[in-house]
């Protein structure tokens, strides 16, 4: 099974979307599946369900910093090029979805009750969300040659 497969089939199974993303590839860095789920775990549903900034993206921006992250103080130039490259990612995940904000790619606030509500009657984290763990995989896998 592909790494993108990979993603989708974790978030079918429960995980959040920034689970699903984060846990797939942060193995290949060194850190274990249970610390991967305990780190991305409060980012689901648009950071902890308030409908911010999509689970899928901040699962992938954490992956681009555990490969370009900056770890020394002096190393502005680890700090540069993962932004760059988080740049690149978010420009090509909204020309390919429209935006990078959970409630405007389902279409509905999950952080209020209705939206929340509006969301669950119309399938939309079966139906939409899959899709851009999907894209947020595809768009990693391109970016980082993994």
């Amino acid at each position: 099974m592909s790494k993108v497969q990979e993603a989708v089939v974790c978030f079918n199974e429960s995980f959040s979307c920034s689970q699903a993303v984060f846990s797939t590839y942060a193995t290949q860095f060194g850190l274990d599946k249970e610390t991967a789920f305990r780190v991305s775990a409060s980012f689901g549903g648009g950071m902890a369900r308030m409908g911010d900034t999509c689970g899928a993206v901040t699962g992938a921006f954490m992956v681009i910093g555990l490969k370009y992250g900056k770890t020394r103080a002096e190393d502005e130039d680890s700090k540069e090029r993962t932004f760059q490259v988080v740049q690149e990612f978010v420009s090509r995940f909204r020309e390919c979805n429209g935006s990078i904000i959970c409630r405007d790619l389902l279409g509905c606030d999950i952080s209020t009750k209705d939206g929340a509500k509006k969301a669950k009657e119309h399938n939309l984290f079966n139906t939409i969300c899959p899709n851009l763990v999907k894209n947020s995989a595809q768009l990693l896998e391109e970016i980082l040659n993994l």
